[in-house]
């Protein structure tokens, strides 16, 4: 297939790679020239404008940053025109970001409009499992379109999982980050008791992994060094998973808990925790880095007075 992929940051950048080993023609784009410079050197083909590369596309690929970027190259800036009219009619639209669902609704029904087919197809698994193509997809969209986008999800992931109609994707994504950043929280306060109770980080990794705590944020994401050779805590904690990508998308689990009235104390909490975590410099580094807050916080409980 032709493909064009445009948004080649962290994540964007493997995956193009990927679809380019697997042979098909992948033509990128990024509004950010040193990321267009960035994916030159990793021997992909790179135009200067986006309707450059969507121009003879089979199918596009977009990995952007918030709804509102997806929504405006979709339309066009009124400098050009948008990803949607520059494109041959009738092809398949692919949307890789994570965004809000209304946002997503909103580009299935441009798309529609201007004669294509869309899906959404947010991913989970950070940068390692964009360069491992080991991601997950939660797509939404027309079980027709789904399929006819699987094969290259597949190409890009390990696991693909239709969701249901436009927008349920996104759906999925905002419900699963939401139990991660939770996870990933309670994770790390269980490691900074252990650390006070004089119980070894091993020891603790040794039993939850394989007892009822077990879970990702443990097994894949441990937030000490050790126990998990590859997390980014053997990284000094560099992403990863940014601490400010987890903000963005509790943001989208809050802005979702207000429209559907869902009682989501914990969800809520856990945005609060990030939230704090990124104003407090953590925005670059892994989300799992949210550990030394805990830590710091649990200094400040200790040394105030009874």
């Amino acid at each position: 297939m032709n493909i064009a992929f445009l948004g080649l940051g962290h994540m964007g950048l493997p995956m193009a790679r990927n679809l380019a080993a697997a042979g098909h023609v992948v033509l990128g784009f990024d509004v950010a020239a040193p990321a267009r410079e960035a994916a030159r050197a990793a021997g992909l083909d790179v135009v200067d404008d986006a309707a450059g590369a969507v121009a003879d596309a089979d199918v596009v690929l977009t990995m952007f940053a918030t709804g509102g970027q997806v929504i405006d190259a979709y339309r066009g800036s009124g400098v050009g025109p948008g990803l949607l009219e520059a494109a041959p009619t009738g092809i398949l639209f692919v949307d890789c970001s994570t965004i809000a669902v209304d946002e997503a609704r909103t580009a299935h029904a441009l798309a529609k409009a201007a004669g294509h087919r869309s899906v959404d197809a947010p991913v989970s698994g950070g940068v390692v499992g964009a360069e491992n193509a080991s991601l997950a997809f939660m797509v939404g969209g027309a079980a027709a379109d789904v399929e006819a986008a699987r094969p290259l999800l597949e190409t890009m992931g390990a696991r693909v999982v239709h969701c249901g109609g436009p927008g349920l994707g996104q759906a999925a994504k905002v419900c699963n980050n939401m139990i991660l950043a939770a996870s990933q929280i309670v994770v790390a306060e269980a490691f900074v008791l252990a650390e006070r109770l004089g119980l070894s980080h091993q020891a603790l990794f040794d039993v939850a992994s394989h007892a009822s705590g077990q879970c990702w944020a443990l097994t894949t994401n441990c937030p000490v060094p050790g126990p998990v050779p590859t997390s980014p805590a053997n990284r000094d904690f560099a992403p990863g998973f940014a601490g400010a990508l987890m903000d963005k998308d509790l943001g989208l689990a809050e802005k979702a808990v207000e429209l559907t009235g869902v009682d989501a104390r914990m969800g809520m909490l856990a945005r609060a925790v990030y939230r704090e975590f990124v104003d407090g410099g953590g925005g670059t580094r892994d989300f799992s880095g949210i550990i030394d807050s805990v830590r710091a916080q649990s200094d400040d409980v200790r040394s105030r007075p009874a």
